[in-house]
């Protein structure tokens, strides 16, 4: 599946190169543009990040799931990342308040 139209990267490219980067250490913390700047591309309109960033937890988090068979200990941050876009928004979803001024 093409996740970045832009740059024409797949779900897989992106998922094998987490992958190696949790291969090199485990607990690094892992962003789209540090993934973006490890397959050497750029991130242009960034409307794929919001995928990206549900790819890394996911991927992470089967990563460690398989490596250490505990899991009772793993946390899925993924419904947690959910649970606070649902209570906070995002950005986009932020209106000012009618009349409004900055002091």
């Amino acid at each position: 599946m093409l996740v970045c139209h832009c740059n024409l990267i797949t779900q897989k490219e992106i998922e094998a190169t987490i992958v190696s980067m949790l291969d090199e250490d485990p607990w690094q913390l892992i962003v789209p543009a540090k993934v973006y700047h490890a397959m050497a591309q750029r991130g242009r309109c960034c409307g794929c990040f919001p995928n990206v960033v549900e790819t890394i937890i996911r991927v992470t988090e089967d990563y460690h799931r398989n490596a250490d068979g505990g899991d009772a200990e793993i946390v899925t941050h993924l419904d947690r990342v959910r649970a606070l876009r649902e209570k906070f928004g995002s950005k986009f979803s932020e209106r000012r308040q009618k009349g409004h001024r900055a002091a």
